[in-house]
C-alpha cells in the first residue's frame, strides 16, 4: 500500500491510500483457449490419422478404451543390472587357461 494525494475536484486534496499491488486475474475475459484441433496424430486403436482431439476420443469410447496421459514410467530412471565382476573375472581366466592348454572350438 501507499499513499498520495488526491484530488477532489473542487480545488481540496486529501492523502489517501493507493492500491498498488496487480491483480492475479488477467483483464482479459477468457485468457486460455483450448482448440480441439491438434497436430496429426496416428490412432494406436485404428491406425488412422486423426487432427481432431473429440474425433480421435470418440472413436475411443466407441471401442470401450480408455484414453491415458503421458506415462510417468518413462521419466523415471531405469535400474541398471548389478554387473558381478568377479563372475566376469573368472569366466575370462578360465577361457584363458583353456586357451593356453591348447584347446580350440573346430572351426566350421
Amino acid at each position: 500500500m501507499a499513499y498520495t494525494w488526491t484530488n477532489l475536484g473542487d480545488g481540496r486534496q486529501v492523502f489517501r491510500k493507493v492500491e498498488t499491488t496487480k491483480p492475479k486475474r488477467s483483464h482479459l475475459s477468457a485468457p486460455m483457449i483450448n482448440s480441439d484441433t491438434m497436430s496429426a496424430v496416428q490412432s494406436m486403436h485404428d491406425g488412422k490419422v486423426y487432427t481432431s482431439k473429440s474425433a480421435l476420443r470418440a472413436t475411443y469410447r466407441a471401442a470401450g478404451l480408455e484414453e491415458v496421459g503421458n506415462d510417468p514410467a518413462r521419466l523415471r530412471p531405469r535400474k541398471r543390472p548389478k554387473i558381478d565382476r568377479k563372475a566376469i573375472k573368472d569366466s575370462v581366466q578360465k577361457a584363458q587357461a583353456r586357451f593356453n592348454r591348447g584347446e580350440r572350438t573346430p572351426s566350421n
